[in-house]
């Protein structure tokens, strides 16, 4: 993935589906935990997309698929890992992307800096809700809108942006605060979000391998978890 369609990934996926499905309704938590699952393993946007197409014809094909819409992306996960596999191996050998090409600014600096800002104001926000209640979940999401905060710096420069390095920092930031939010959110609350889980993910379980599986079910808790908290995420996946 590179360009804009490298930080467009998850909205390009989700308006494919609605397209193919021929109906615009909200994707599920499941759903985008089973893309942000695509995304981690560098399943590229084109790989996705071609998965989807084979998905649905052999959906139509089905028994089930007969005047029935497709509810759920997890119905394409092999179609799609089948199209990446193949992917891969044609793209073997091939030279990769010039340093220049990959550095393309996608955003304007502006953006960036909208989006950092509402951002931090977001985990300020939470940060003073969870003061006194869970103090440890306060001060690594205080420390968080500091470090995102100075990245602002970053976009003084007259130098190109790189924007892989700022996506690798704001990874590294998203990382420390869902640690924090796991260890650290009621024992409740937890219960709550694997039921959930469990509620929707039931039909589609066989379906997949288990390392598969392990990715999706953890993108579904770190995305219920931001939701509860009141948190935004931090990569510039979100931005597009």
């Amino acid at each position: 993935m590179d360009g804009w369609n490298y930080f467009n990934y998850f909205t390009e996926i989700e308006e494919y589906f609605w397209k193919k499905r021929g109906a615009h309704l909200l994707v599920s938590p499941l759903d985008w935990a089973i893309m942000e699952a695509w995304q981690k393993a560098g399943v590229p946007l084109e790989a996705v997309l071609k998965g989807i197409d084979r998905a649905f014809e052999s959906y139509g094909r089905s028994r089930r698929g007969a005047g029935k819409p497709m509810k759920s992306l997890a119905y394409c996960s092999d179609a799609v890992l089948e199209a990446a596999e193949e992917q891969l191996e044609t793209a073997a050998g091939k030279a990769p992307a010039s340093k220049r090409e990959r550095q393309k600014e996608v955003f304007s600096r502006e953006e960036l800096k909208r989006y950092f800002e509402r951002n931090v104001a977001q985990l300020r926000q939470a940060a003073n809700k969870n003061q006194g209640v869970q103090q440890p979940v306060a001060a690594r999401l205080i420390e968080t809108a500091k470090s995102l905060d100075s990245y602002s710096e970053l976009l003084e420069s007259r130098a190109t942006l790189d924007l892989e390095d700022l996506e690798r920092r704001l990874t590294v930031l998203d990382e420390k605060v869902q640690v924090t939010l796991t260890s650290h959110a009621p024992e409740e609350l937890m219960l709550r979000i694997r039921r959930e889980l469990d509620g929707q993910w039931a039909m589609y379980r066989r379906k997949m391998k288990a390392e598969q599986l392990a990715l999706i079910e953890k993108q579904y808790v770190q995305k219920r978890l931001l939701e509860e908290f009141g948190l935004p995420r931090l990569s510039l996946f979100y931005l597009a």
